[in-house]
């Protein structure tokens, strides 16, 4: 059961367990609303059973007239009428809870991931799990709304929601960090300004991480320039293995996927062992020298070379951009599937022979890329949350050229970011102005 209070921090917290019961107050203070929710204290051990006996669904009992709001133990909505008394047995199978922090959680990628990941879907229907989400004073409001629909979905699994607008205490012992909060490329902005921008927003965040969040937290970085991004936060993030920390590339991979399918008169489950290279931005290599379909080499199948070298290649650099001119605003709902292929992919063993695409840190990589980056390449998982590197890869003249342009901009890249990483004052030599997927 839960009271209302009052709270300096702008913090609001919404337990939704079986014994779930919220009471609601509000105030206007500084012309913004201030909202905490608080779980009443347990005894430990203590016994979760529902407020209504099951002889009393059809009545509930109204509640007393003269207890004041804050002090009142009250059922909340369908948790007293619905409460399945057979459903304790049934959880006693589940795993131990994991907590789940999202930034931009009220955005629009957000909107479809959430409940992809409270439905059971994308950690499996025994593991549940606490969602945490993190928003800005702007946006407070809207995420208030979408805990409100989280609530009313009626996810068996999702056990607790809490929103704020400090990462502070939103990331609290994060078991996954998925930042997708990210400000977009205004009208004139050059990249170094973006790089910047979005950079200061992720040594806040690494910071946090680094100070609340579990120990072995695996983060994935969304929010653009998002390898850039990810080295500034693990780099701000030293308790924390930079081994752990992902930028998304797997929307680029899947693209990949479906327009060799499209090619080879395939369906795209057919197609394997695709790798992004690079940067996630115009830059990127779509590896069709390595990748597979019907378990043959591409290039045995797809035997046009000037498709494959040009338009295939670019198609997925500027997938993005071409999406925006036909539907008016960036891609959310296919980049929040790639976000749980991206998280599956660490918690299900690999398909023997097959592999997946990720930014991860370079030091160690066996490629001969430069080190202390975060650059997309082919990863093996044993399903633990780790990954593995493919040592197995082939390549040619124009796959290497390719990759030397990406880690040629990644690295002007980190040297416009050196104030943002502790490594010292920064240059900023980017050798093009290229645009991010998805921007115009």
């Amino acid at each position: 059961m839960a009271v209302a209070e009052l709270s300096t921090p702008l913090y609001t917290r919404t337990r939704l367990v079986h014994s779930s019961q919220l009471s609601f107050s509000s105030t206007h203070l500084r012309s913004h609303r201030r909202v905490a929710f608080r779980p009443l204290p347990q005894a430990k051990n203590a016994r979760i059973s529902c407020s209504v006996a099951p002889n009393q669904v059809q009545a509930p009992a109204a509640p007393p007239q003269t207890v004041e709001p804050k002090n009142k133990a009250e059922c909340f909505g369908v948790f007293c009428l619905t409460y399945d008394l057979k459903a304790e047995e049934e959880t006693k199978s589940w795993k131990k809870l994991i907590n789940i922090a999202v930034s931009g959680a009220a955005g629009m990628i957000s909107n479809h991931l959430l409940f992809k990941l409270a439905s059971g879907e994308v950690f499996g229907p025994d593991q549940p799990i606490a969602l945490k989400l993190l928003g800005s004073e702007r946006s407070l409001q809207a995420l208030e709304g979408v805990a409100m629909e989280l609530e009313d979905s009626l996810f068996p699994l999702l056990r607790e929601v809490s929103i704020g607008i400090d990462p502070y205490e939103v990331f609290q012992d994060a078991g996954w960090a998925l930042l997708i909060g990210a400000k977009p490329r205004g009208p004139g902005m050059e990249r170094a300004g973006l790089l910047d921008l979005n950079g200061q927003i992720f040594v806040e965040q690494g910071k946090a991480l680094n100070a609340v969040a579990s120990r072995n937290v695996k983060v994935i970085v969304v929010g653009n320039p998002c390898n850039t991004n990810a080295l500034i936060c693990l780099k701000n993030a030293p308790n924390i293995p930079a081994k752990n920390f992902h930028a998304l590339t797997r929307l680029d991979e899947n693209r990949a996927k479906c327009q060799l399918a499209l090619k080879a008169g395939v369906f795209y489950d057919k197609v394997s062992n695709m790798t992004i290279w690079g940067n996630h931005s115009t830059t990127q290599v779509p590896d069709f020298l390595n990748a597979r379909i019907n378990g043959l080499p591409v290039k045995e199948v797809i035997k046009d070379k000037k498709w494959l070298e040009e338009e295939f290649t670019e198609s997925i650099q500027k997938r993005g951009g071409v999406l925006i001119k036909k539907w008016g605003r960036s891609s959310a709902a296919s980049t929040a599937v790639s976000i749980a292929d991206a998280i599956k992919s660490l918690i299900t063993p690999t398909p023997e022979g097959d592999w997946f695409s990720s930014g991860v840190y370079t030091n160690g990589n066996p490629y001969g890329i430069a080190e202390d980056i975060v650059f997309s390449m082919p990863c093996r998982s044993k399903g633990d949350g780790d990954y593995e590197l493919v040592k197995d890869i082939q390549f040619d003249d124009y796959l290497l050229k390719r990759i030397k342009k990406t880690e040629a901009e990644l690295l002007a890249e980190k040297r416009c970011v050196g104030h943002l990483t502790g490594q010292g004052i920064p240059v900023c030599d980017l050798p093009e102005d290229t645009m991010l997927p998805g921007e115009m």
